[in-house]
């Protein structure tokens, strides 16, 4: 049985919209870190260096996911969702479940169908 299109539909839109606000949320931690020594000590300024890196990798992170999130759209409007891109076998709807983006079978995934 493969995915309910309209279900399937809600939950990427629901995680893309999730994925964007955490994104706006973190925008001002991934700008430049000021080197202002009068205001911020040097550990503080490693500190919010360290924090700017990490918020620059969850950014990174987050990209990646809305592309998958976006070929999975593409894949529910062509009709091919739910279907593995490698073999073309159904993915199950307990992966789907776990990861509406998914575009292959666990199968393909664990390299069973290289």
């Amino acid at each position: 049985m493969t995915a309910d299109p309209e279900t399937a539909r809600a939950r990427l839109t629901a995680r893309r919209d999730e994925l964007e606000k955490l994104s706006s949320i973190s925008a001002e931690d991934r700008d430049a870190v000021e080197l202002d020594q009068q205001s911020v000590g040097r550990l503080s300024r490693m500190d919010a260096m360290q924090r700017q890196a990490m918020a620059q990798a969850q950014e990174r992170a987050r990209t990646a996911e809305l592309a998958r999130l976006d070929q999975a759209m593409r894949r529910l409007e062509d009709g091919e969702y739910g279907w593995c891109v490698t073999c073309g076998d159904e993915i199950a709807a307990a992966r789907l479940e776990v990861d509406p983006a998914a575009a292959v079978c666990v199968e393909c995934a664990s390299g069973g169908n290289s």
